[in-house]
Order: structure tokens, then C-alpha cells, then sequence
């Protein structure tokens, strides 16, 4: 298992931050853990369409998902100044305020994709194993 301890710095693109760290890990890995600060919050709230932006100060309580060479699918929970507690997909336009700081495990033995699933309508994860020569091919 290949680790990847990483810091992301005050005004770092949460999401674009961590795409940009998919080749190191061979362009399959999983966000296992992640906290931080955020000015304003961008959500997508469960089932809905439009993105929501949260005002104000946040800290990030958790945040996971995958990361691919299709870009990277993932869910967090930030909690306000109030105490109140928000969650759903993280879409671009999240700003590190003081630092975001995640653990990133890269699955070397296996490619993670992106592809259309008749069932869902979606773009899915597909998960196969990678060939001898590590290349995904």
C-alpha cells in the first residue's frame, strides 16, 4: 500500500488540489481521511442538481472518496461556527482557508474509471485490476 500524507495551503481549490495528486499515485487512489478549514462551503446536497454555497467560516469534519485519471468523486462534512453540520458531494470553488490536510492511499494494483451505467444514468466508479506491467492496459 502507497501512502500519500498531504497539506493543502490557504486559497488551494480543495477538489483541483487533490486531482492534481492523482499521477503521483498512479492515477487510481482513495481520500481515506481529511480535515481542515474552508471559506465558504460548496455542496451538493444529496439527490439534488444545483451546488449550495455555505457563507461563512468552516471546518472540514471528514472528507473521502476516489481519485481517478476521470477526475475525483467526493463527499464531506463541514461543520460552521455555529456547530451545525452540513455533507454531500464536493463539486470545485471550496477554498482552503488555513490548511486541509489528507491521507491519500494510491491502489496501485488496480484502476479506477469512470464510466456510464444504464442502470443509475450516471458516470460510475469501475474497478478493475491492473495488468502485470502496472499500466492499466
Amino acid at each position: 500500500m502507497n501512502t500519500l500524507p498531504v497539506r493543502l495551503s490557504p486559497g488551494d481549490d480543495l477538489r483541483r488540489a487533490l486531482e492534481a495528486q492523482a499521477p503521483a499515485l498512479g492515477g487510481s487512489a482513495m481520500v481515506v481521511a481529511g480535515i481542515g478549514s474552508l471559506t465558504d462551503a460548496r455542496l451538493r446536497f444529496a439527490g439534488a442538481e444545483s451546488l449550495v454555497t455555505l457563507p461563512g467560516l468552516f471546518e472540514i469534519i471528514s472528507l473521502s472518496g476516489t481519485l481517478s485519471r476521470d477526475g475525483a468523486h467526493l463527499h464531506m462534512s463541514v461543520a460552521g461556527a455555529d456547530g451545525r453540520v452540513f455533507g454531500g458531494h464536493v463539486p470545485y470553488g471550496n477554498t482552503v482557508r488555513t490548511t486541509a490536510e489528507l491521507l491519500l492511499v494510491g491502489l496501485h494494483e488496480w484502476q479506477l474509471t469512470r464510466a456510464p451505467d444504464a442502470a443509475t444514468g450516471f458516470l460510475e466508479l469501475r474497478i478493475e485490476p491492473r495488468s502485470p506491467s502496472g499500466r492499466g492496459d
